[in-house]
């Protein structure tokens, strides 16, 4: 189905004026979402990609909307993954909670064009080069081979080298003033920590977006398809990140399912590439005969492993102590890092909170605790705060 401009521009006007609004209603005055109106909010915006994808089906025809479905659902269970990314970097900038939701509306609107640009350049590379299906089928069972390799603790990779060129050539106060991103000291107009934030976010969104894009052009190579599924799921991501916040470290088999997934589109595209092979050095550039997975197939076994994934950590056990462990080491991480506190009273109020989480440790599963402490690094950063804490009283 060829999309005429009106209706490209229509849905570039509808999804401009929804960041607007977030922006406009909820982003301008700084404040903490209550969880009611997280819930709601997640609720409307999940709402509202549904219904887009069920006029597809009802305008567009039934393969348009499988299609959309199918990489609604990548792209959201992708986006999810980011926000995992989103937690280590406030918390390693010990951004303050009513100050973050500007940071997550920058971070979706600065995905949203760095999506778009590589959904451009992933259209002119797959009408120019044939052999452009099998580099997106290789980059996505690579990347899906290394979110299968150990972890060496979010404490390292919140320190990746984009944090570290931001800290170097953007120099900042030492203090936050609000969510601004320039104020005044000793009457001299300076950056803020939050510009660093901000840098830390946009480079990470280019990194997910070289992963993001040939996993949903191995669903459809329909760009209107591929714009707005991937424009509709990271719509309400904002309030999603504080709907859910802790239970994002639930999710310990999150990074399986992803696996299982981009392997599978993977696999799936390097199949149709084969189907349709026309490079001279495979087959003697003759299509090769191989099974192609269809749209529903592709559906169901997205939704499936999805679906498996979440249920599956949800009532795990190492999910629970995962997510203490895990939220603790973030609070360590932010407290290290004093001079972005506001105050000493919001250092002591920090210090109290993990002194709080340290002692729910103690009635969880303690092999449990023992591994994660030992795969965070916690025990260490514990052992800088206290000595930080008692030096500082």
């Amino acid at each position: 189905m060829t999309v005429p401009l009106w209706l490209w521009v229509l849905t570039v006007v509808i999804i401009i004026g929804l960041l607007a609004f977030d922006f406009i209603f909820h982003v301008r005055k700084a404040h903490e979402p209550t969880l009611r109106e997280a819930a709601t909010w997640s609720a409307i915006y999940v709402s509202i990609a549904i219904t887009f994808g069920i006029c597809l089906f009802v305008f567009g025809g039934h393969e348009m909307g499988i299609d959309y479905f199918t990489g609604w659902l990548v792209e959201y269970s992708l986006s999810v993954d980011n926000l995992f990314v989103f937690l280590i970097i406030m918390g390693s900038f010990a951004v303050p909670r009513v100050d973050q939701q500007k940071v997550l509306l920058f971070g979706i609107v600065f995905a949203l064009i760095a999506r778009a640009v590589f959904i451009a350049l992933g259209k002119a590379m797959i009408e120019s080069w044939s052999w452009t299906f099998y580099l997106f089928g290789l980059v996505l069972v690579i990347t899906a081979g290394k979110l299968l390799a150990p972890e060496d603790g979010e404490s390292d990779e919140a320190d990746n080298f984009i944090i570290r060129l931001a800290k170097r050539f953007l120099h900042t106060t030492d203090h936050y003033d609000g969510d601004k991103l320039f104020t005044y000291e000793n009457g001299k107009r300076v950056l803020t920590p939050m510009l660093l934030v901000m840098v830390a976010i946009g480079g990470t969104d280019l990194l997910f977006a070289l992963d993001s894009v040939p996993a949903i052009y191995g669903v459809t190579q329909n760009v209107y398809i591929v714009f707005t599924a991937t424009a509709f799921a990271m719509m309400g991501l904002r309030q999603l990140y504080f709907l859910i916040d802790d239970l994002l470290d639930r999710l310990v088999f999150l990074k399986y399912g992803l696996a299982t997934i981009l392997g599978f589109i993977g696999i799936k595209l390097i199949l149709e590439a084969l189907h349709t092979n026309t490079l001279w050095f495979i087959n003697g550039g003759n299509h090769v005969p191989v099974y192609v997975f269809g749209r529903v197939e592709s559906l169901s076994v997205v939704g499936i492993v999805l679906a498996i994934t979440i249920v599956a950590s949800l009532f795990s056990p190492k999910g629970v102590v995962a997510s203490a462990v895990r939220v603790l080491d973030r609070k360590c991480h932010a407290y290290l890092h004093e001079e972005y506190h506001g105050s000493d009273d919001d250092r002591r109020a920090l210090y109290d909170e993990i002194i709080e989480r340290e002692k729910a440790l103690s009635k969880l599963n303690p092999e449990l605790v023992a591994h994660y402490r030992d795969e965070t690094g916690v025990e260490l950063a514990l052992q800088k705060v206290h000595k930080l804490h008692g030096d500082l009283a």
